[in-house]
């Protein structure tokens, strides 16, 4: 569920409204939903009062189960917390709230990882109401990885015309020339091809790589990076049979993947790469989707954040969330059949 002070129930109930064509989910239609893909069956850890008001808002009907709990066939909702008021006031978050997102990710990989759950599809956290309970906590990402043993993982942004990996993810910008080696842009291409390959369907995915500095460079005139970094990775990639290519100038490869060229952009840092799907996202109505790859288990998460201006309010837009969960059923069922 996520943040019980933030958006995450609202926009959960109505993706689930949308998807099962009950009630009335009030944000724009997801891209996906011409064609949804395999159904979605929801079980959904989080705060049983809260979820159970904003289901009924949606007009979703799920019943509610204690923790540990066994969990009917057609999905419901696992209460692990009840919390008092002042707890989970929408838009002002709490100590307790912060423990509470916590408990809801640990029981939903659990039910993950034991097999319960096919998929995980996380609501927005606030990571630093998490990190009052868990310290050092910076995101999902990094803690799934970790507690997957995950050697190498990869944050990908994917809409329908336009999917972004990062070679960096949340990083002060002064530490990215050092972090950006290439080792990691190797394994960033790595990772983003086995999993265009599995997770997407793709034969032989054709990956564009962004070059750190403007115009690539423009041969050395504003820095070295893309000749001493990035293009001694691509070349490596390209022998292990990996259709990488570039530097490409960031102000221009992503037009060049939102019509076709790509089947993905690999950006070195974390707003060279998120701008462009963001504003797709705000202009186009093409909702993106946060993606783990790399992961023995499938993870998707809508594109925002807990929007603690918008709580409590209605107005929040259930597109992304549509867009994740759907992603993460195809996604769940692709594995199922190459297993």
């Amino acid at each position: 569920m996520g943040d019980p002070s933030g958006i995450g129930a609202e926009v959960t109930a109505k993706a689930l409204a949308r998807i099962s064509g009950t009630g009335a989910g009030g944000g724009r239609r997801s891209a996906d939903e011409a064609s949804p893909g395999p159904a979605v069956v929801p079980v959904v850890f989080g705060d049983g009062p809260i979820l159970a008001r904003a289901l009924a808002d949606a007009g979703v009907e799920l019943p509610v189960v204690g923790a540990g709990g066994p969990v009917p066939n057609g999905g419901a909702v696992v209460a692990m917390t009840a919390l008092p008021a002042r707890a989970c006031r929408p838009g002002r978050p709490s100590p307790e709230g912060g423990a509470a997102q916590l408990a809801y990710l640990e029981a939903a990989f659990q039910a993950v990882t034991s097999g319960t759950a096919e998929a995980l599809c996380t609501a927005p956290v606030s990571k630093a109401q998490v990190a009052t309970a868990l310290p050092g906590f910076v995101g999902h990402t990094e803690w799934l990885t970790e507690l997957t043993g995950t050697k190498r993982s990869v944050m990908m942004l994917a809409g329908a015309r336009l999917r972004v990996a990062l070679v960096t993810n949340h990083l002060a910008l002064a530490e990215v020339l050092e972090a950006v080696t290439p080792a990691e842009i190797l394994a960033t291409l790595a990772v983003t091809d086995a999993a265009m390959r599995r997770d997407f369907g793709l034969r032989r995915p054709r990956l564009a790589v962004c070059a750190m500095n403007p115009h690539a460079g423009e041969g050395g005139a504003f820095g070295d990076e893309e000749a001493r970094v990035v293009e001694p990775a691509i070349a490596r990639a390209r022998r292990r049979g990996i259709a990488a290519s570039g530097p490409y100038p960031a102000d221009s490869v992503f037009f060049r993947a939102a019509r076709g060229e790509f089947d993905a952009v690999v950006a070195l840092y974390h707003d060279q790469g998120l701008i462009p799907v963001k504003l797709l996202d705000a202009l186009l109505d093409d909702p993106a989707v946060n993606v783990t790859l790399g992961l023995p288990i499938v993870r998707t998460s809508p594109d925002h954040g807990v929007a603690y201006d918008l709580a409590g309010k209605g107005r929040a837009s259930e597109a992304s969330m549509v867009a994740a969960l759907q992603l993460a059923a195809r996604m769940a069922a692709g594995r199922r059949r190459r297993a």
